[in-house]
């Protein structure tokens, strides 16, 4: 990269690669204490094993499969909580947006505004997000092969934001089901923009006939060695005290006990795979 964007982000002063990124939290903002426990947890795993960690929750969720479905506990309610977090942890923050009115309001708490897999094609809603100022972080659509995501990075540098991150997180295979083309790692990083891989939500089976989305997270810890291997800079991973009882997407997220364990595994890869680069 020209330019290490990264580096303006708490926690990442001087970060030039020498380990992967994580962006890491829950699905949702459930609660201000959950989301604080959830953030100071992974702040103090991230600081021990010397990983730059962006916190993530969505203050709304727009892409629900049923009308009941959790949307989220009110989008000014969320927010005000995510603010906490970043002050009282001086983390920087992810959260997704849905409509270009959303990018500019989001902006005020958040330094990351994440454009979800469905929505990666709208142009109005990109350049709004890139319009901001903000690093984007541009999920591939489970429809779209890795080089058309050239041209929704395309879509944002032509506002003059370059701040562009390119997130892996499967493609559809049949009705219910996802699966990861690693070469779209080395496709998007050619592109020039930093890319990580979503150990979460690859491993969805969407279109249940449940109308609630399941998935194997089982496989998260396997998925993320191969992701690491293959090149990404960074790495997406929804986690949660108690999947079970998570108001959104719990299905597919990895158990916070567990993350600490996996991300030292990860690091070892990393370091063996720079290493023979």
């Amino acid at each position: 990269m020209p330019e290490n964007f990264l580096s303006k982000l708490n926690g990442f002063e001087d970060y030039q690669f020498e380990n992967f990124f994580l962006i890491a939290g829950p699905c949702a903002v459930e609660s201000e204490e959950l989301t604080l426990q959830i953030a100071e947890e992974i702040k103090s795993i991230c600081q021990d094993l010397s990983i730059p960690f962006i916190f993530k929750a969505s203050y709304k969720k727009a892409n629900r499969s049923k009308l009941d479905s959790f949307s989220g506990i009110g989008d000014e309610k969320a927010l005000k909580i995510l603010s906490k977090v970043k002050e009282g942890l001086d983390l920087p923050l992810i959260t997704d947006i849905h409509s270009a009115e959303e990018a500019a309001i989001a902006a005020k708490h958040v330094d990351v505004l994440q454009i979800p897999a469905f929505l990666c094609r709208q142009t109005e809603l990109l350049q709004a997000a890139a319009n901001t100022g903000k690093i984007v972080n541009v999920k591939k659509g489970q429809f779209l092969n890795a080089d058309s995501m050239k041209f929704a990075a395309d879509k944002i540098v032509a506002t003059g934001n370059h701040n562009i991150l390119l997130t892996e997180r499967g493609s559809f295979f049949g009705y219910q089901d996802l699966v990861v083309d690693f070469r779209n790692i080395k496709i998007m990083d050619a592109f020039g923009y930093p890319v990580v891989y979503d150990a979460t939500h690859s491993l969805q089976m969407p279109n249940q006939s449940s109308g609630v989305t399941s998935g194997k997270p089982e496989l998260i810890a396997h998925m993320s060695k191969v992701a690491i291997a293959s090149g990404v800079k960074g790495l997406f991973i929804e986690t949660h005290p108690e999947p079970s009882k998570a108001l959104s997407d719990g299905a597919n997220m990895l158990p916070l006990a567990l993350l600490k364990n996996l991300l030292k595994n990860l690091i070892k890869i990393y370091q063996v795979t720079r290493a023979i680069d």
